[in-house]
């Protein structure tokens, strides 16, 4: 595959865009807000931002992490999730080029970057996003691919929907208490629709791996024994994703061993 440079950095300067315009929308629906009203401000003064202030990454270096007008500091966690998405972007090219692929890729990877802002703020897995990208990329899938793999890929989101209830109800059994949210069910759907049932189940167990040294740092800070599954799920279907892991070709090898 020959990958244009210009196209490899225009790619990623949109994906700081949108990754911009998802912090917003992970940060407003959970508190029902609109994504259009108010314009972007500043949470301290309510300093409307300028085009100049808008710009991503760039806009929080020229300011050095600060507000234009009152000086407070903004959180830095806005110009690394826009480089996070941008550079998910970059890589959704790199592996798929210009192609349909590249198509859903973006797609799915949009609904993950969004819910990833609302999960770690304010624990929600959004149900309007998890609806309006999930039909998007069944419609997607259906034209791309036909109605065979629209089936096989409805299929494989209600098993991994079935499978993550499953493990819910287990885990509140064990532990006495809720062990997952909804939302985290509602997410393995839509991975599953993308993924595939077989990678899409293996997934969780890489999430659940990802997540396992950072549950003990945050546990022996003690700061907080809430830790939110979605973005860790999230990761490990990105990982799995990209890599364009091959459920069968893994096991053919291991068997063969």
């Amino acid at each position: 595959m020959n990958l244009n440079p210009l196209y490899m950095i225009l790619i990623f300067v949109y994906g700081t865009i949108f990754g911009s315009f998802y912090n917003v929308v992970g940060d407003r629906l959970p508190n029902k807000k609109s994504i259009i009203k108010p314009r972007s401000h500043c949470p301290v003064c309510g300093h409307i931002l300028t085009p100049l202030e808008l710009i991503p990454v760039l806009s929080y270096v020229f300011q050095l992490g600060k507000c234009k007008n009152c000086k407070a500091k903004i959180p830095i966690f806005h110009p690394l999730y826009e480089l996070f998405v941008g550079l998910l972007f970059l890589l959704c090219y790199v592996a798929f080029g210009f192609s349909w692929d590249l198509l859903i890729a973006l797609t799915f990877i949009s609904m993950l970057s969004i819910q990833l802002v609302s999960d770690l703020n304010y624990f929600i897995i959004l149900d309007e996003i998890i609806v309006v990208f999930g039909i998007l990329l069944l419609i997607e899938i259906f034209f791309i691919y036909g109605l065979e793999s629209f089936l096989y890929s409805l299929l494989s989101g209600v098993i991994c929907f079935i499978i993550m209830y499953l493990i819910k109800l287990m885990g509140d059994a064990i532990f006495k208490k809720e062990s997952m949210g909804g939302g985290d069910i509602k997410l393995m759907f839509v991975i599953g629709v993308v993924l595939g049932w077989k990678v899409g189940l293996l997934s969780i167990f890489l999430g659940a791996l990802i997540g396992l040294p950072i549950s003990i740092i945050i546990l022996k800070l003690k700061k907080t024994n809430i830790i939110p599954f979605g973005p860790l799920l999230s990761m490990g279907a990105i990982i799995l994703y990209l890599t364009k892991f091959d459920f069968d070709t893994f096991i053919s090898i291991l068997m063969h061993k």
